[in-house]
């Protein structure tokens, strides 16, 4: 089944998109900063990552923007998942290369449908 890095600076968040993930039989890799998430992915190249926003440091936008910039990342599909629900967010989001967006609280059925879309995309 398919990696998945989850980059998230609450360990709630964490818990609860890993816990539903891994019941759907994914592979979760976690980070819980956006320079964390950059460094996971160009080492782990994990399938999909899910990325926070608001975080201290390199914010969910620049790592995103990162990741879609590097040669040795940009394949991977980065679904952006915040609290930053206005559209001006999603379209800022697409500008940094997301794939897709998702607002918190996510629902479970919601977040594995969008991973799949992305992963067949």
């Amino acid at each position: 089944m398919a990696r998945v890095l989850i980059v998230d600076d609450s360990p709630t968040e964490t818990y609860k998109m890993s816990t539903i993930l891994s019941k759907h039989g994914y592979e979760i890799l976690t980070a819980e900063n956006g320079e964390k998430g950059v460094a996971a992915a160009r080492k782990e190249l994990p399938d999909v990552v899910l990325m926070d926003v608001v975080m201290p440091g390199l914010n969910g936008f620049q790592a995103t923007r990162q990741l879609s910039k590097d040669t040795a990342t940009s394949h991977i599909p980065v679904i952006i998942v915040t609290t930053k629900d206005q559209e001006t967010d999603r379209l800022w989001g697409q500008r940094q290369g997301a794939k897709g967006y998702l607002t918190k609280p996510v629902d479970g059925k919601v977040l594995v449908q969008t991973i799949e879309s992305v992963l067949k995309a």
